[in-house]
């Protein structure tokens, strides 16, 4: 763990009051059609921001049959060529460990030759995701995919093998805009949720500022192939809890089935 007790709660505790906290907000109602989820979107914030839209998602998916999960997020500390694939075999949370699923990491790096880069790895964008999946889906094993300068049609490959799995779904970790007012921030955030909503690549490169934007338009085009529907399921900023209009961050989370 490396961002426990910063961007998480290191307490059991304090983690669980805050999973309580979302549920209590979350209606089972809100979504209709919870049948077959294959993917979603989340955000990788302080809880204390994007919590709740993170669970929103994670919500969907404790029912689902899936039993692994591969998790792809943007690496924020290094930068690197390509994606790097987790060669550890259990990860630490503060509500226990998960398991890696082992076989389905060589299966993906026995198909793409990917490296294991250590330091990609000490990375929130994937760490946030870890308590959640603890919580909601506790006997759930993940795998971790971090990438750099990849090319999406590159990661979709990798997510299309993921696909062809049983059993086996796509966590996308990425936040949106960063550090606009909230008028401006809006106007981005609203490019990257229309390009999704129409599966639109273009339009997504005609002003979307979100930080994984290459997982996002990886899903996209193999959201796209496999004719998966998408819905949006929350989407707010940081002001909606900082009241700081001046200097915002948006988060989304979607599901595709």
């Amino acid at each position: 763990m490396s961002v426990a007790g910063s961007f998480y709660p290191d307490s059991v505790d304090e983690l669980k009051r805050y999973f309580s906290h979302f549920d209590k907000i979350y209606d089972d109602n809100f979504v209709k059609n919870k049948n077959n989820p294959r993917a979603v979107i989340v955000p990788h914030a302080g809880y204390i921001y994007s919590g709740f839209t993170a669970s929103v998602a994670y919500n969907i998916l404790k029912n689902s049959e899936i039993k692994t999960f591969v998790i792809v997020g943007p690496s924020h500390k290094i930068a690197f060529d390509g994606i790097s694939i987790c060669e550890s075999n259990v990860y630490d949370t503060p509500l226990g460990t998960i398991e890696s699923d082992t076989e389905l990491v060589t299966l993906i790096k026995e198909n793409f030759k990917l490296n294991f880069i250590k330091e990609a790895h000490v990375e929130h964008s994937t760490e946030t995701q870890f308590p959640f999946v603890k919580y909601y889906l506790p006997k759930a094993k993940i795998v971790e995919l971090v990438y750099s300068n990849a090319n999406p049609k590159d990661i979709s490959k990798v997510i299309d093998l993921i696909l062809e799995q049983k059993n086996v779904g796509v966590i996308i970790s990425t936040d949106l805009s960063h550090f606009y007012n909230l008028e401006d921030a809006k106007k981005l955030d609203n490019i990257c949720l229309n390009a999704l909503n129409n599966y639109d690549l273009n339009m997504l490169h005609k002003g979307c500022e979100a930080c994984g934007i290459r997982g996002v338009e990886a899903m996209m085009i193999s959201a796209k192939k496999y004719d998966f529907k998408y819905r949006l399921l929350d989407y707010r900023t940081s002001a909606d809890f900082s009241k700081d209009e001046s200097r915002v961050v948006g988060y989304m989370s979607a599901y595709f089935h």
